[in-house]
């Protein structure tokens, strides 16, 4: 039997509540600020988490994954999220912004390298700058892999995830008419930038509703509604990137540079039931990057609030401050 079955949260795996010791908004100098904050131990191992999305935005409880007494937590939303400003902006907002801001935190906090902690977009933003400043990550802590392939957005937007969910899908599709469903992200798009205020927050909240069904393992195919400036910056943000297949240059590039980070240890946790991120690609991650230890967790979806996933992502951070 599963040793997470029957368990109902991922509370008992985390680490007590903590309040930052430090937090502040940071003038990128173009336009955007970012909320940044630090936890735990000020002077302890810097871990950074980049949260999911994109457009998602960092909570409280991803401080708990982490030691207080062992780990300098740093916590942001990336732009145009969560407290970040100007909110639900796409403009000046690509992943090489993102790369920038990260490079730009770290040299303000007088860091010279840090653990890299992130999840499905936040696991591609990790892999994306450890493979750009590869000598500033010192390991990688990821969860859900998302590679940001043509393969994985055509899996979730084209139909194949919706094979499982076809009652879910059907109400995430039938608002784009029948001659607009080739590329759902593109009508999507059209409907999520065209300045009624009120058309965008329809299709803002079903692009929402449709990722945020598919997180849990235990999913029923719908999920509460989200606050509005949340479900709009989220839908946004994601389509805006996803729309441009996160600005890479060229499809598989992740895989493409994993030479770069061949030397930086790293730990997987996939979801065997993962219908966001397929655990396809965790394993293709795993088996190019080679210094990776991959943890498939049996009974699991997508969400970082999985039990299994949860205790899993605790357990490594206690390895690695252990040193094994």
């Amino acid at each position: 039997m599963d040793k997470y079955a029957g368990q109902k949260s991922a509370v008992q795996y985390l680490y007590p509540p903590i309040e930052p010791f430090d937090r502040k908004m940071v003038d990128m100098g173009d336009g955007h600020t970012i909320y940044v904050e630090q936890s735990g131990k000020p002077d302890g191992v810097p871990v950074v988490v980049f949260h999911g999305g994109p457009g998602g935005g960092c909570s409280p409880a991803m401080r708990r994954y982490f030691d207080p007494k062992v780990y300098r937590i740093i916590l942001f939303d990336q732009r145009g999220c969560g407290r970040s400003t100007p909110h639900a902006s796409v403009e000046a907002n690509t992943t090489w912004h993102l790369i920038s801001d990260i490079e730009a935190l770290r040299e303000m906090f007088s860091i010279d390298s840090w653990i890299v902690f992130g999840g499905s977009w936040g696991a591609t933003l990790a892999l994306i700058y450890a493979e750009t400043h590869p000598d500033r990550v010192r390991h990688l802590v990821l969860r859900g892999v998302f590679l940001m392939t043509y393969s994985e957005l055509n899996w979730f937007y084209g139909g194949g995830a919706g094979a499982f969910w076809p009652e879910t899908w059907a109400r995430f599709e039938k608002l784009i008419p029948e001659g607009e469903r080739g590329d759902m992200i593109e009508a999507y798009s059209r409907r999520l930038f065209c300045g009624d205020a009120k058309v965008e927050a329809t299709y803002a909240k079903a692009w929402a509703a449709w990722e945020n069904a598919l997180a849990t393992v235990n999913s029923t195919g719908r999920s509460p509604e989200g606050p509005a400036d949340y479900v709009r910056a989220f839908a946004r943000i994601e389509n805006h990137y996803f729309r441009h297949h996160g600005f890479l240059a060229e499809d598989g590039q992740i895989l493409r540079d994993i030479d770069k980070i061949q030397h930086i240890p790293g730990v997987i946790v996939q979801g065997r039931y993962d219908m966001i991120c397929p655990p396809k690609s965790a394993y293709a991650l795993a088996d190019a990057w080679g210094n990776a230890d991959l943890r498939m967790i049996p009974m699991a979806g997508h969400a970082l609030s999985e039990p299994g996933i949860s205790a899993e992502l605790v357990s490594a951070m206690d390895r690695i401050a252990r040193g094994q």
